[in-house]
């Protein structure tokens, strides 16, 4: 194995080369570089100590904190691989995630806790150490320890003389497949390095950047957002969760230069009252991704903020990126070219894109296939599933499971996808999972769960349910229902009751004649 560029490097390099640099704020306290260097070396001192080093799996459940950067470069530095956990999911599904990862350990803030010591018996038993991030130390829950408290009793370990590979894991962040079953998707130091290259190419992040994460750190884009900084010298903004006002103060009265968000959130800030008074002096970008923005929206916004707008489409597959739709793009969709606003951009540098037929071979420029891309980027595999892994990478290809065209420009346009995949306000939803909830539901034969515009988030959660013979449910009960089962984002906002699915000769619910009303109006069929 040869010597490569870890991601932890740029952070020992900066912290080094300019130890006083300003790396990490949560707008109360500041961190340098030698700080959050010295804080990542505890972090993998006590990783070890507990022999969570070299491949060992560590959850991590926490809203957007400044502990996410130290918690990653400290396993980044031991060989640990973080699996980020979706603090918004329901806690039987942290419960899968850690036993699927096989993780040792679980590191989570204060708020988390009761919930997964409510699991009992469900508790994952491979997890033996249990860290928590915040809170009293000296009134942590039984079983618990307090990661300060540790942190303080540990001395950072000497940077380790062997150079670890760039095919060592990096991070396991799941994603989730027409099973609806997630699937732990493995990508390593080499492919993110190279992914946070290809991404500073058409959108450099420069030394003097004040970048604001509001996105969830569990998230690849906004993981990636940290690594890109970190490798740039620039400094990371950290807020715990979104709200338009606060964001909006913090972009002018802090100097932010850049900030990744959903259309759903920039929507958001543009309605608010008094912005007049607002310059946005220092704000170079907003980068948006998870689905396409209005014309009248990014006029607005542009007249508002007075920045480039930037939109990256990928895959927690492929790192992060696969495309980008860069500020030249913008400019000229506002020109006169608004087609390309429904456009996720074209390749990354070091990416090839390919539209192929069901027989895997190319088709023409405008005609529709599977979107299928090949690059340095992509993920080594998924956690224990050597099937499910060759079916989705095929001789060096990706195949991503969306359906799509190229222009001649290479400029990509999605048009439907070819899973079943939902993304309402960046989340990904898996229509399988939710339907499998309402089989379980007294009264409901038969269920189908579909998306459908939203002006606010993109696309929004309909269960189509037929209900059995004599069975009797209201909309509001099928919704309870759901929430009761799932996350409260993966739960119907609308239920349609029909007499009977559609559905092919050989039985399979025809969910495009299911979406047809609801999306034959709008220019592109994926929200």
């Amino acid at each position: 194995m040869s010597a490569a560029i870890r991601i932890h490097d740029y952070l020992e390099h900066w912290a080094q080369a300019d130890p006083a640099r300003r790396c990490l704020t949560d707008g109360e306290r500041s961190w340098t570089y030698a700080e959050v260097d010295d804080w990542a070396n505890r972090v993998a001192a006590a990783l070890a100590d507990r022999e969570l080093a070299d491949g060992a799996r560590v959850g991590i459940l926490a809203r957007n904190c400044p502990d996410w950067v130290a918690l990653y470069y400290g396993a980044f530095k031991c060989g640990a691989v973080p699996v980020p956990l979706n603090f918004r999911l329901h806690p039987s599904e942290w419960a899968y995630l850690l036993t699927d990862s096989g993780a040792a350990a679980v590191i989570a803030q204060e708020e988390f806790v009761g919930l997964l010591d409510g699991l009992g018996e469900a508790f994952p038993a491979g997890v033996t150490t249990k860290l928590v991030i915040d809170g009293d130390p000296d009134e942590v829950a039984e079983g618990w320890h307090s990661l300060p408290a540790v942190l303080a009793d540990v001395a950072p370990r000497p940077r380790p003389s062997d150079r670890r590979a760039g095919d060592q894991d990096l991070w396991q962040m799941y994603t989730s497949g027409t099973t609806g079953l997630p699937k732990g998707a493995v990508v390593t130091h080499a492919s993110v390095n190279a992914n946070q290259l290809q991404m500073r190419t058409s959108a450099p992040v420069l030394p003097s950047d004040h970048r604001l994460v509001v996105m969830p750190l569990y998230h690849a884009g906004a993981a990636m957002s940290m690594i890109q900084v970190i490798a740039a010298g620039a400094s990371l903004r950290t807020m715990a969760k979104f709200e338009p006002a606060e964001c909006v103060r913090v972009i002018d009265d802090e100097q932010v230069s850049h900030l990744s968000l959903v259309p759903a959130m920039i929507h958001a800030m543009i309605r608010l009252p008094d912005l007049t008074h607002r310059r946005f002096a220092s704000l170079r970008t907003i980068s948006y991704g998870a689905s396409p923005i209005t014309e009248d929206t990014l006029r607005t916004a542009l007249d508002i903020f007075n920045c480039g707008f930037q939109q990256a489409f990928g895959q927690t597959e492929t790192s992060a990126a696969l495309t980008m739709l860069d500020a030249r793009a913008h400019e000229r969709a506002l020109a006169g070219e608004p087609h390309l606003l429904r456009s996720c951009g074209r390749a990354l540098v070091g990416t090839e894109l390919a539209v192929v037929d069901t027989d895997g071979k190319p088709v023409d420029a405008g005609v529709v296939g599977e979107v299928v891309a090949r690059g340095p980027q992509m993920m080594r595999g998924y956690w224990n599933l050597p099937d499910a892994t060759a079916e989705t990478l095929v001789d060096g290809w990706l195949r991503t499971g969306d359906a799509g065209y190229l222009d001649e420009e290479g400029f990509l346009y999605l048009s439907d996808r070819m899973k079943d995949l939902i993304v309402s306000g960046g989340e990904n939803i898996y229509p399988r999972e939710i339907e499998e909830i309402l089989a379980r539901m007294p009264g409901v034969s038969e269920a189908a769960v579909i998306g459908v515009p939203d002006a606010r988030w993109g696309e929004s959660v309909k269960a189509c349910v037929v209900l059995e013979t004599g069975g009797t449910a209201s909309e509001d009960a099928v919704i309870s229902w759901c929430r009761e089962h799932l996350a409260t984002y993966k739960a119907p906002r609308s239920v349609d009751f029909l007499e009977a699915l559609p559905r092919n000769p050989s039985g399979k619910v025809l969910k495009r004649e299911l979406r047809a009303p609801y999306w034959a109006d709008q220019a592109r069929q994926v929200g």
